[in-house]
């Protein structure tokens, strides 16, 4: 459509949805909105699980920004479908006998999308940043003796002590991925946002085209080199066989299920889950999830300021919450959810119903009574709620309901996610801008052990949104880092489960899968840890 044809539509009272797809097609062109014959067969279009504004995959755990992160960097290490790390980036390496040393070389042909070729250099200062937000990653760095470039394409991690997840942490799947970025951008402070996108990975990341809440584009990176072996994971060959992705920003369920049966759109990544009866009834729908293991619910709270830099209260808070309300009224389909009272999913190696004394049932009386014994004021708790997050928006609502009937006053904040996202990095008082408590969802691959839990992240400032400071926990995770076998794994694991249920890090809310819908033209989608869109076909 030509501008004028859009200003036409406004000046005639065509309605919002064809005046807004008309706007997108001045921008962007009629090749990259049409479905013509040449366009439909290279571009592939999705609808992402939300908006996304921040494009920094280390300072953010936001998902889509993850996703974001896998379309234009690059990783050391992946992890295929079967959990197992892989390598990525590197090419070969080795251990020291006292698995103090490990020494990595960069296999050939890598490259940044400036043009540089990828070195020690770059990688070195990649994981110092990443390690300066990432549970595991700092956890790792507190066992470093020193990184050192040996040359160009090989450089060596040394450790004062051994660390017995080096390749899981180089190789994690999901937030925060180590994606590396080229020396002078990675210098970058992991509190600051870097200012630049480039990436070594197989998607080149379109700065000029980007609109905010419209779209995002991504053209096939043509320097890439996939490795030789089939995809897994996010581990394996990275083939793109698209010319072109682009994200499509379409906030409202009905337009984005509407844009998918008509064919205007090729995947909505995250449906909204009442629309899951409809897309199962379509021939020409499938439905694929590509993130088999699930999500959790939790309620994360902030230590910083009352009421919950009060562990009673926040403990009472925990009592308050139960699961089958918030499932039930978010997800609906029983096919999708499950209750799991364990802060590691349900059907993952460290899941335990060792929970102290937290049911996943509200425990109303309970939780007044030691409401009244932490002296609670009556403080409003600010309770921020993403309106245009079909994942997560309604979960807030159950939850203000049952926090109120224990004896807690409840401010219920409305706002977008991209806001809440940026909301909650900042430390101010609830009543000048800042937060009490959010709701938020996390992939299994996150949330499996102590280590990569962000909730569980207990070094203050250096920590999670939420800012938890408690030495006794960075100990018993310090104490899982170095356990040799899987019993003590396991023991360690549910001791650092029931003293985070005792102090109140979180509160798990129940697990759950949002497969994606797909149009039955699309083919090689890529279960993984997050959702990856290399190998994928469109006929």
């Amino acid at each position: 459509m030509h501008p004028t044809q859009v200003l036409k539509a406004w000046r005639t009272g065509l309605n919002r949805r064809q005046i807004a797809w008309g706007a997108a097609a001045a921008l962007l062109g009629a090749s990259t909105l049409g479905m013509a014959q040449g366009a439909a067969a290279e571009t592939l279009r999705i609808v992402p699980s939300t908006t996304i504004t921040v494009l920094d995959p280390i300072w953010t755990t936001a998902y889509v920004t993850r996703n974001f992160g896998y379309m234009v960097f690059d990783t050391l290490f992946g992890t295929d479908a079967q959990g197992k790390i892989q390598p990525q980036m590197v090419g070969k390496w080795t251990t020291s006998a006292d698995n103090k040393t490990w020494t990595f070389t960069l296999r050939d042909g890598l490259a940044f999308s400036d043009g540089a070729a990828v070195t020690s250099e770059d990688v070195i200062a990649s994981l110092k940043r990443w390690s300066s937000r990432d549970t595991l990653g700092g956890l790792m760095a507190q066992s470093l003796d020193r990184y050192e470039a040996v040359d160009a394409k090989t450089f060596q991690i040394v450790l004062k002590q051994p660390f017995g997840l080096v390749l899981e942490a180089l190789g994690k799947p999901s937030s925060n991925v180590p994606f590396i970025m080229p020396r002078r951008i990675a210098e970058t402070p992991g509190d600051t946002q870097i200012k630049e996108i480039v990436g070594s990975g197989p998607y080149l990341f379109k700065a000029d085209e980007f609109r905010p809440g419209q779209v995002a584009v991504f053209d096939k990176n043509p320097a890439y080199k996939p490795r030789a072996e089939p995809p897994s994971g996010t581990a394996g060959g990275k083939v793109v066989y698209v010319d072109k992705v682009e994200w499509r920003f379409i906030r409202d369920p009905q337009t984005q299920m509407n844009a998918l049966l008509t064919g205007e759109i090729d995947i909505i990544e995250q449906p909204a889950f009442e629309q899951y009866a409809t897309f199962r009834d379509n021939p020409d729908i499938r439905i694929v999830d590509a993130q088999p293991n699930g999500f959790q619910f939790s309620l994360r709270f902030n230590f910083l300021h009352a009421p919950f830099d009060n562990e009673k209260i926040r403990h009472a808070a925990l009592l308050a919450l139960g699961q089958e309300a918030m499932l039930r009224t978010q997800v609906s389909d029983k096919q999708l959810y499950k209750t799991c009272r364990s802060m590691y999913p349900c059907g993952t190696p460290f899941a335990s119903d060792s929970t102290g004394d937290y049911t996943g049932v509200p425990q109303i009386q309970k939780a007044k009574a030691l409401l009244a014994e932490a002296g609670y004021k009556g403080e409003p708790i600010v309770l921020m709620r993403p309106t245009d997050q079909t994942t997560i928006g309604k979960l807030p609502l159950v939850a203000k309901q049952q926090l109120e009937q224990a004896g807690f006053k409840v401010d219920l904040q409305n706002m977008d996610w991209q806001s809440l996202v940026s909301r909650r990095a900042r430390k101010d008082a609830p009543q000048a801008g800042g937060w009490n408590a959010f709701i938020t969802s996390w992939v299994a691959e996150d949330i499996q052990n102590p280590l990569t839990m962000a909730m569980m992240n207990a070094r203050g400032d250096k920590g999670w949104f939420g800012w938890m400071d408690d030495a006794k926990l960075e100990e018993i995770k310090s104490r899982f880092a170095q356990a040799t076998t899987d019993a003590d794994k396991k023991r360690i694991a549910e001791e650092a489960q029931l003293y985070a249920f005792q102090v109140g890090t979180h509160v798990p809310l129940g697990q759950y899968t949002v497969p994606a819908a797909v149009r039955k033209n699309i083919s090689g989608i890529v279960p993984a840890g997050a959702q990856v869109y290399w190998n994928i076909k469109k006929q």
